[in-house]
């Protein structure tokens, strides 16, 4: 029997300066193709009944990019957030950012606060952008908070634990899709990915359409997620 449609679904988006670079392109070019592909792809997780999408857009580790390309991508994503809530608005999308914003210039940092402010109330799509994220650096900044708190070890559970994450209040990923080929997570989401099903294809980011993006839910919609247990009556 078919599975429903995954109620949250996180993109390892990947693969912008590899498809620019094959065109001869500069690889600002692969990133602002992504940044129309994450358009695409949220208005039909929206249509699909998703109820979050997490998008993995720029990692901690990202900050060792050369210069210039941090600055398209930090112009991108200015762009972005000033030209994008009337449409957020319009769809019903809540936009949040997850990961350690404080490293982000203070002008984006504004124009995401106005933003997760102004659409706080929407309610037909969540979508978490993933920016200067890392996910060890989520759990030890959650950690930290736990101490600054002093909250006694023994009231420490995995749903408390969760509480602290940046993604509070949020189901856990049933879907985790990475573009690009590369087989691994890279450090996304690793706490609350501990039961996704995983979808890779080798297709690189800005090509990654929305007829694949149905493809990877109907993958999932085929698996059987059992958590550990069995069926009935397996030995």
């Amino acid at each position: 029997m078919k599975r429903a449609i995954p109620r949250h679904i996180g993109i390892i988006m990947d693969g912008n300066g590899r498809w620019a670079e094959m065109r001869g392109l500069p690889r600002s070019e692969g990133h602002k193709r992504g940044v129309e592909r994450a358009k695409e792809i949220m208005e039909a997780a929206g249509s699909l009944g998703v109820e979050v999408l997490s998008l993995y857009a720029f990692s901690i580790e990202n900050w060792r990019r050369p210069e210039d390309e941090i600055g398209v991508i930090m112009g991108l994503l200015e762009n972005t957030l000033k030209h994008q809530l009337e449409t957020f608005m319009l769809e019903k999308i809540r936009f949040r950012v997850l990961g350690d914003r404080s490293r982000l210039p203070e002008h984006i940092r504004s124009l995401i606060e106005i933003t997760e402010q102004a659409t706080a109330h929407n309610s037909r799509l969540t979508a978490q952008f993933a920016l200067s994220y890392g996910g060890r650096d989520e759990i030890i900044r959650a950690v930290r908070r736990a101490i600054r708190e002093r909250i006694e070890p023994e009231r420490i559970t995995e749903a408390l634990f969760s509480s602290m994450l940046d993604t509070e209040g949020q189901p856990d990923p049933d879907l985790i899709v990475r573009t690009s080929g590369e087989l691994r997570l890279s450090n996304f989401l690793p706490w609350q990915s501990a039961y996704a099903e995983f979808y890779f294809t080798g297709t690189l980011w800005p090509d990654f359409t929305r007829q694949e993006f149905l493809d990877a839910i109907h993958d999932y919609r085929m698996r059987e997620r059992r958590f550990g247990t069995v069926k009935p009556g397996v030995q």
